[in-house]
Parts: structure tokens; sequence; C-alpha cells
């Protein structure tokens, strides 16, 4: 059996490292499939997905010339079927709010806010914040409370 680039094989897993598996080509013939095309998905333990012994369907990326074959499993299986153009899939619902947006106080939460309104609310809630900090009365910033100096 000859190998060659773009060829579809069957072959058989025989051994796994951290980063890929080989298989075995037969006549003696063994290439390598790495962890990056072992699926569509992202794969952080090849074991989840392959094991010894396993019979697969791989496709030839290249031949180097020392003779190391590459090999991919998720070329030789059909891609994913995409959603016709013009079709889009059902959005995502979020199951919480998105991080790093302030969402801070507001006198009336039914009408949606402007820009600016945002802004200068956020100003003063912060200017309030930063002059109680200056005042000493929050604890949790180094207040009016010391520990192991002077009193």
């Amino acid at each position: 059996m000859a190998v060659e680039i773009g060829a579809l094989l069957d072959g058989k897993v025989t051994g796994m490292i951290e980063y890929g598996a080989f298989v075995e080509l037969g006549e003696g013939t063994t290439g390598m499939v790495h962890i990056s095309e072992v699926a569509n998905t992202y794969v952080t333990n090849i074991r989840e997905h392959l094991s010894v012994g396993q019979e697969v369907r791989v496709k030839v990326l290249n031949i180097s010339p020392e003779g190391k074959i590459s090999l991919s499993i998720k070329k030789a299986v059909e891609a994913p079927v995409a959603p016709p153009p013009g079709e889009r899939p059902p959005p995502r619902r979020r199951k919480s709010p998105p991080p790093n947006v302030w969402s801070g106080p507001r006198a009336d939460k039914s009408e949606p806010q402007n820009f600016e309104d945002m802004m200068s609310r956020f100003k003063q809630t912060s200017e309030d914040k930063i002059s109680t900090l200056r005042r000493g009365g929050d604890t949790r910033y180094g207040g009016s409370t010391r520990r192991g100096g002077r009193k």
C-alpha cells in the first residue's frame, strides 16, 4: 500500500502520548495524529477521544523528507453541515450578565439609559466612594482602624 498525501486510509491506534496518537497504517507503516487533528472541537485530553486498539479513518496530511507521516482524523470525516446562507442559528441565551459591565444604581430601571446618563451616574458613585475613603469611614480600604501600629 503506497501512502500518498491526501489519501484516506484505515488504521489502528497503537500508542498515545500527551500531544498525539500513533496510527499503524499497515505493512509496518506508522503515522502520527496531532491532538489538534483529532476532532472538530478543542481537545484537552486525547484519551477522551481515542484509545489504543481503536480503528480509525485518517487522511494523510504530509510526509516529511525523513519519512514522518502526519495524519488527521477530523479531515477524514465529513465536516459538520453549516446552515444555508441567510439562515441563522437561534440566538444563545445568556445565563448571567456579561462580565465587567457596570450596572450602578438607577432611579428608574424601566427606561433605557443613554451613555451620558450612565457615565454621570458612574462618576457620581466613584466620587462618593473616594470621599468615603478620604474620610476614613470604610475600614475595608485602610480606614480608621490600624493594626500593629501607633494608636
